[in-house]
């Protein structure tokens, strides 16, 4: 049962669309009998139309049919049809320098190309084709071939504006790439809204929540702290966190093996590992992890090091709350960080398969 405060504070967030209430509820809306997901764009009904659930199986349990706009039962950032269509239309020809012509050739407006991809993947489809081109080009240089020879593949027939778009891209010239490290990154679709995850071919570098606040900065940073290039795609430690993801949201998996890299401070990788010794169903406050660090009075520090935190569920900062049991702080959102943390009180007794 949901409490009539906690209606409050949903029916709040559905008039504000707040993406980190994505699965944590749905609203049944009485006079039209449809179910909708918090970020529905359709004119808001009133409070008193609404019916609250935790699931979407509860929504149609009580007789309403999802909602044709938003799609409750889809992921909470599914692909969408011209998204696929554009993505594919790129992997048939990724050496292709795409203009509005071809895409009105595919009959697709450009502007709705642009916006669709923006709210996928953080950057616009014209941004997204360059970078897979740019990456090509890095392969062909690391592989021996000539800069001429990357440029012209990659359609440039300009070497100053091949090397500009290359630099904005890779963070380095063409001709000084050197053994300058490629890392990509890709979307995950979660229970709670859409993740990026950041990765090396073995390491898991950066795993957080598409819509926290100031990500693009944080992956900026990561760019310059580690010298690398990022790029969109996969690699084998990308795979293996979007699987173990996949089996963490079922109730399948307390520990996640994936390989991780954790870039900070000696004493900010003391608190994170301290964090991955938090277990599953349980919580800890800043000033046990201070104690447990040999910091007994550094715990304004520990907070620092949970908030700097960038392996977002993996180091799991959501199992640290106030000492006197308020939830604190949370990048994800205190609505996810409520969730996950009943997700795992009731998961943890469970028994996992193996």
């Amino acid at each position: 049962m949901i409490s009539a405060d906690l209606k409050h504070t949903y029916y709040q967030a559905l008039l504000e669309k707040k993406s980190e209430y994505e699965g944590i509820f749905y609203v049944g809306v009485k006079t039209t009998g449809v179910f909708c997901r918090p970020t529905c764009p359709a004119k808001k009904p009133k409070f008193e139309n609404c019916e609250f659930y935790g699931t979407a199986k509860e929504a149609l349990l009580a007789s309403f049919r999802p909602c044709q706009r938003c799609r409750p039962l889809s992921h909470p950032n599914y692909v969408s049809e011209l998204v696929q269509k554009l993505v594919n239309a790129i992997e048939e020809n990724p050496e292709h320098r795409w203009t509005e012509e071809d895409l009105r050739s595919l009959s697709v407006d450009a502007s709705t190309a642009r916006r669709q991809f923006k709210k996928r993947f953080g950057m616009t489809f014209v941004e997204y084709a360059r970078a897979r081109r740019m990456g090509l080009a890095l392969k062909q240089i690391r592989g021996g071939n000539a800069v001429i020879h990357a440029q012209l593949s990659t359609g440039y027939e300009s070497g100053s504006g091949f090397r500009d778009a290359f630099s904005r891209i890779m963070g380095t010239a063409p001709a000084r790439l050197g053994d300058q490290q490629i890392l990509k990154a890709s979307w995950i679709d979660t229970r709670l809204g859409p993740m990026m995850a950041i990765a090396s071919e073995e390491e898991l570098v950066l795993l957080e929540f598409v819509d926290r606040r100031g990500l693009e900065r944080e992956v900026e940073r990561l760019r310059k702290r580690t010298g690398s290039a990022v790029i969109p795609g996969k690699t084998p430690a990308i795979c293996s966190i979007e699987q173990e993801l996949e089996r963490y949201f079922a109730g399948e998996l307390r520990e996640f093996k994936t390989p991780v890299n954790l870039l900070g401070s000696p004493f900010q990788k003391k608190v994170w590992e301290q964090l991955r010794d938090i277990p599953p169903g349980q919580v800890t406050s800043y000033a046990e992890i201070a104690a447990a660090v040999r910091k007994p009075t550094a715990y304004r520090a520990v907070a620092q090091a949970n908030g700097a935190n960038q392996l977002a569920i993996v180091i799991p900062c959501h199992r640290v709350v106030n000492l006197n049991g308020n939830l604190g702080g949370y990048g994800g959102g205190l609505s996810r960080k409520q969730w996950l943390l009943e997700h795992e009180r009731i998961t943890s007794t469970k028994e996992v398969p193996l």
